[in-house]
This record gives structure tokens, sequence and C-alpha cells, in this order.
């Protein structure tokens, strides 16, 4: 004799352990039981699914089986498909959350840093123009190309150095000299 019982069940595609169980009740019926069970579901609320049940003589599970079947197991198994699926989504969100958090807190420190060393040039920039040293002063001004979110400060105080160097033409100390020279001759 031969069946086609398994190539049925083959073909619900169900992802997960199919567990039968078939007993014998009184003289004439049977209850039929059947669990699903997927291992690959980290999610423990599958351990809920409860089993399908049948009650019936053997002519009558044989004639409604797959029918009274398909449709609650096929809904069983993709529960669990789905379920497993969330809890990888989720995993994956926490650990992106936290890699989020952790790239904002080196974003912050990198940032501080960055500050730090900026005042820091600034005021040993700030000292030496206390001492008269202009050109040093200048030097010792963070580069513009650094630091751009403080590119006008930079400059502020590259020009007012600046002022302090040999004299240019341009400047208004210049034309009065210029003046005197001009009247020498």
């Amino acid at each position: 004799m031969q069946t086609n019982f398994f190539r049925q069940l083959a073909n619900l595609n169900l992802t997960g352990d199919l567990q039968i169980t078939f007993r014998a009740t009184t003289e004439n019926s049977f209850v039929l039981s059947l669990l699903l069970n997927n291992e690959q579901c980290g999610d423990e609320a599958r351990k809920l699914i409860p089993p399908l049940n049948l009650r019936g003589t053997a002519e009558e599970l044989d004639n409604g089986f797959f029918e009274t079947i398909s449709i609650p197991l096929q809904t069983a198994s993709g529960l669990m498909v789905d379920m497993e699926s969330f809890m990888k989504q989720l995993e994956e969100a926490k650990k992106k959350s936290a890699m989020e958090k952790g790239k904002s807190e080196k974003e912050k420190k990198e940032k501080e840093a960055k500050e730090k060393k900026y005042n820091e040039a600034l005021q040993k920039a700030e000292e030496l123009e206390k001492e008269g040293k202009y050109k040093e002063a200048w030097t010792a001004l963070p580069k513009v190309s650094e630091y751009p979110d403080f590119a006008d400060t930079i400059r502020k105080k590259q020009d007012e150095y600046e002022r302090h160097f040999a004299p240019s033409l341009f400047t208004e100390n210049s034309s009065d000299s210029m003046a005197e020279n001009q009247e020498n001759y």
C-alpha cells in the first residue's frame, strides 16, 4: 500500500519539528495530538502555543486530517518564524542603539579634546602677546584649517598681531612718516 502522507506534510512547508502523538482512547476512537516546535525561535512565547488535538475514529481522522491541520499548523509555523525575525530585529536595534550612543559619546569627547587644544593654543598666544612677542604669538595661534568653527576669532587675532609687525605702507603710522620724509626732501 502506498500513501502520500509525508509528501502532504512536506507540502505544508512548516518550519520546526512536528511532533505527532496518536493514542487510542476507546474501542474505536483515537486522540491525535500535533505540536509544532521551532527551537530556532528565541522567543519563549513559542512554548505557549498549545498542541492541536483531534478526536475521532480512524476513518474520520483519515478523511479530514490535512484539511483540518493545514491552516492551524501553518499559522503557528509563521508565527514562530515572525517571532524569531522580530527577536533578531530587536537585538539588532539594541546593538545599533548602543553603537550610536558610543559613537555620540566618542564624538563628544573628541570635540571636547579639540576645544581644549584650541583654548590652550589661544592662551599661549595671548601670553606671548603680553610679552610683546607678536610674531611668536601669531605662530602659536591655532590653524584656521584645523579649527574652522573658530576661523573668525583666529583671523581677528592674526590681524591684531600683524599690526605689530614691520610697518606697512598702508597703515596710518606709515603715511605720517612718509609725509615727514617728503618734507625733508
